[in-house]
């Protein structure tokens, strides 16, 4: 359960040092896009370090490896294990390269889940198998990469990823896993950051990478239960105690009816409200 995953490029010292203070609920130490080719040997290195020196973050730990598509996430793998780390991200995935990661990672001790990341076309066709495969406990779509793989423009609307949001989202209900919503790249623009989470939310997305640190906070307050609707979840649930005392299944609060959906969805938002400690 996220709402916020803050993307650190492995190579800058002092945003890991920094990492604990930046209240994301995850971290995704980058080793991909975030580092230069001549750079990922030190980067590997710096983080390796940092994760071995530090006490286990209060935030889960994620590392983003290089594709397998490349002679690189070996490498990335064989450095960073630990059991300092709660997920691997794996970008570009395809449901051969979850299988053959889910191997690798049998070999070892820790209890790592994946976050695959989606971006391509044919990655997107293939999100049901790839949400159903073990360790997967989370996805998030890559918009930037998936629109120049489709070769059409991305646009702050996002009308361009209506339907992958739609159907990442869908896949990741269906197996009860986050749907990590992609970032918003004007990190100066908090107004069109909250449109974008808007226009996620209402879509089923759950959680939002983000890029910069400032936009932590607006990130975890819009995805987290607002208070009117804590209010009318608790409501729900005093109801049907009251319902279950008087031997009522179905019952009405405002005028509407109250049925086990209804009821189930207040205990989400309470328990949602609980974990962020908005309650």
């Amino acid at each position: 359960m996220r709402r916020s995953l803050l993307f650190i490029p492995a190579n800058n010292p002092a945003m890991l040092q920094n990492a604990e203070v930046f209240e994301s609920d995850a971290v995704i130490f980058d080793l991909e896009d975030a580092v230069s080719p001549t750079e990922k040997d030190s980067a590997r290195q710096l983080l390796s370090c940092f994760l071995e020196a530090n006490p286990k973050l209060p935030c889960e730990v994620i590392v983003r490896i290089n594709g397998m598509d490349t002679d690189l996430y070996q490498q990335d793998l064989e450095k960073i294990l630990s059991n300092k780390i709660d997920a691997i991200m794996l970008p570009k995935a395809r449901v051969q390269d979850l299988k053959k990661l889910n191997e690798i990672l049998d070999n070892y001790d820790f209890d790592i889940a994946i976050v695959p990341i989606i971006e391509l076309a044919i990655s997107l066709l293939e999100v049901n198998e790839i949400a159903a495969e073990r360790r997967v406990n989370g996805i998030l779509l890559g918009a930037e990469d998936l629109t120049s793989d489709l070769e059409v423009e991305r646009t702050k609307a996002g009308d361009e990823i209506f339907y992958a949001r739609s159907k990442v989202a869908l896949a990741c209900s269906a197996y009860k896993i986050d749907a990590i919503d992609t970032p918003f790249t004007d990190v100066t623009d908090n107004v069109g950051l909250a449109k974008d989470i808007q226009t996620a939310k209402t879509l089923a997305m759950k959680a939002k990478a983000a890029i910069h640190p400032n936009q932590i906070e607006l990130i975890n307050e819009l995805f987290a239960p607002s208070q009117k609707l804590i209010e009318w979840a608790t409501r729900v649930l005093i109801a049907k105690d009251e319902a279950l005392k008087n031997g009522i299944g179905v019952f009405s609060l405002d005028g509407k009816m109250v049925d086990k959906p209804v009821y189930e969805r207040a205990i989400k938002i309470i328990e949602k409200a609980k974990k962020f400690k908005v309650i």
